[in-house]
């Protein structure tokens, strides 16, 4: 039997255990550009990630730089390459279990499509702070509320997998500095892309702009619709969580917490 042979056999789900033999077939250059869409490719002359600190060296460690943690990417290219493989794998167990072919043509590449969705799905796992921010940090003397609102979140609840999507609105009172705003945002994103509770995600994003500016104080409100309960269980659309979390002067002063639930509820009309 010829390679072009069994690697059709293998895409058709009669021979999984052989996947990963033959997806060397595909070739290196959409292997590169399936790592790179993944956003697990780092090229050549990449540089480990930056240290911010602050400029006048008043020894607050913003991000640290951690070297040691960081995997080759020939050891990340292997590990995505077998993870490939096993979820593929048990994506075509599922349909099996569900009563379903995986041999028929619609579904011939839908374990692909499965993993490769839930690699994009979790990626919040393969940044960290330091990667998001890139710098983005600056000294600013100016002490008002800042509030960035309406970012649109997406997420995966972890006890059944299925997405809760909504808005997170972030404000904090700087202390000296202040961060680009877009890195909210990104803040947001790096945590929302993994298996989540809305309860944790709220608390991590709050926590992590703490520990990047040491503001006066960091307010996190989201407000989510749960898959998990509007299509399946008690099923009930329009049924939207909020929680929040309050570092600081959003804790310690209530005249504050209101000025920024005012500001996010109805923009301060």
């Amino acid at each position: 039997m010829t390679d072009l042979e069994e690697l059709s056999l293998c895409a058709a789900g009669r021979q999984p255990d052989s996947c990963c033999k033959h997806e060397s077939i595909i070739g290196k250059k959409r292997k590169a550009a399936e790592e790179e869409l993944l956003g697990l490719r780092v090229p050549e002359d990449a540089t480990s990630p930056t240290i911010c600190s602050s400029s006048e060296g008043d020894g607050t460690k913003i991000m640290e730089d951690d070297s040691e943690n960081v995997t080759n990417v020939d050891d990340r290219s292997e590990d995505l390459e077998k993870r490939m493989c096993k979820m593929q794998d048990a994506v075509r167990t599922i349909l099996e279990c569900l009563g379903e072919d995986p041999t028929r043509e619609g579904l011939l590449d839908t374990p692909k499509r499965v993993a490769k969705a839930m690699l994009f799905f979790t990626e919040g796992y393969t940044k960290q702070l330091s990667d998001v921010m890139n710098n983005a940090v600056f000294e600013e003397n100016h002490d008002e509320m800042v509030i960035v609102r309406d970012i649109n979140i997406f997420s995966q609840c972890e006890h059944h997998m299925v997405p809760f999507f909504g808005k997170v609105h972030i404000g904090y009172i700087p202390n000296g500095k202040v961060v680009g705003l877009s890195k909210l945002a990104r803040i947001a994103d790096m945590y929302a892309r993994r298996l989540q509770v809305q309860e944790r995600l709220t608390k991590q994003i709050a926590q992590a702009v703490d520990e990047i500016l040491k503001p006066q104080g960091v307010a996190v409100v989201v407000e989510a619709s749960h898959m998990c309960m509007v299509a399946r269980g008690v099923q009930k659309p329009g049924a939207t969580t909020v929680t929040s979390c309050m570092v600081g002067a959003f804790k310690e002063d209530a005249k504050t917490r209101k000025e920024f639930l005012s500001l996010i509820n109805n923009g301060g009309k």
